[in-house]
């Protein structure tokens, strides 16, 4: 990965983008994508786009969320210490004897997630995984209004983990989902611009919010919008590693590729043409089978006004939602490649449509 895209990558991961309170992760990729761009945007909840080639047909959307799963401060006692409310998808049982941050109105505050030493706790059969109610945060005061003084009722929390070389090609950070995804359309987009290939469809990257608690800013932007194509970049469980069923999960393997989903919202023709596309990039590519739902804002992408034709392109991801997701760089520096490769395949004024 080139040196500007990796301090890309790390400042964009490293910046906070706790679920509905996005707008420091957007500034960030707002201020990256410019350079590429013929305009950028952003509308009322802070869904981001930049747009190259504007006008070109067709409308081609690559979407990805810059939210991450985070916590809310929802109580404070008459101690000071806080009492917190779940933002997307947190575990509380690794959540605690963290270290955090709160995102007050007037700055970073730090603090620690409590952990009751195991010589003080009751040893009635084996420890039940703590409820998000259970958990309580220590900011370092002795009263609610020594606290109150410092935080407030709704401030926004995330965990102080922040993006780091393992080994070779392989990555940790707290926020890989799915800021992996935001990197990856930004990216797309560079390779777009730099490219000395003319190109028919109109390019929208969008970085979109709160898909961590609803898939709800995919929702607006893509009816704003009204593309003809959405691909959309998620991460995906990864499987190889112990005591992860393969039978029930599927076999995805980190340093195997980007992974296409098939079925449900996903197009066949668009699939077929990624696959397409990535035989003739020589990009492995590995598959998943989905049931009702994706999980993904290609839920809501594709059924939005008359139909969206969409389709996923996932990251493989080791320890989804917990501070050391592990990725490796290699599968990610090829997801924009494929965009890029399958936006230059499109005819202008193409359509996709099942064949029947």
């Amino acid at each position: 990965m080139q040196k500007p895209s990796l301090a890309f990558l790390q400042k964009l991961v490293n910046t906070p983008s706790p679920t509905g309170h996005e707008a420091r992760g957007q500034r960030v990729w707002l201020d990256y994508v410019t350079q590429f761009a013929d305009e950028t945007f952003s509308d009322a909840y802070g869904n981001c786009v930049a747009v190259l080639n504007k006008g070109g047909s067709p409308r081609l959307m690559l979407a990805a969320h810059a939210d991450e799963i985070a916590m809310a401060v929802n109580y404070i006692d008459a101690d000071g210490f806080l009492y917190v409310r779940r933002m997307g998808g947190i575990d509380a049982a690794i959540t605690k004897a963290q270290r955090i941050t709160i995102h007050t109105r007037a700055g970073a505050v730090r603090g620690v997630v409590g952990n009751v030493a195991p010589h003080l706790m009751k040893s009635d059969g084996d420890p039940k995984p703590p409820k998000i109610h259970d958990l309580f945060i220590d900011i370092g005061v002795s009263s609610r209004k020594a606290a109150e003084k410092i935080v407030r009722i709704g401030d926004p929390i995330t965990l102080v983990d922040e993006f780091e070389l393992l080994r070779d090609d392989l990555a940790i950070a707290r926020a890989f989902d799915n800021r992996i995804g935001t990197f990856a359309v930004a990216e797309a987009l560079r390779l777009l611009g730099e490219s000395k290939s003319k190109f028919a469809p109109e390019i929208c990257a969008v970085s979109n919010v709160q898909e961590e608690v609803g898939l709800l800013g995919a929702r607006q932007i893509a009816y704003s919008l009204k593309p003809d194509i959405a691909l959309v970049v998620d991460v995906t469980h990864a499987t190889d590693y112990p005591t992860v069923s393969k039978a029930q999960h599927g076999d995805v393997k980190v340093g195997g590729g980007p992974a296409l989903t098939h079925g449900g919202c996903n197009h066949p023709e668009v699939v077929k043409r990624l696959e397409e596309v990535a035989a003739k990039k020589k990009i492995p590519l590995q598959h998943e089978a989905m049931s009702a739902t994706s999980g993904t804002d290609t839920d809501v992408i594709f059924w939005t006004r008359g139909g969206i034709a969409s389709a996923l392109i996932s990251l493989p991801n080791r320890y989804m939602h917990s501070p050391v997701e592990l990725v490796s760089l290699k599968d990610l520096e090829q997801i924009p490649e494929l965009m890029a490769a399958f936006a230059l395949s499109l005819k202008k004024g193409e359509q996709f449509k099942v064949k029947i």
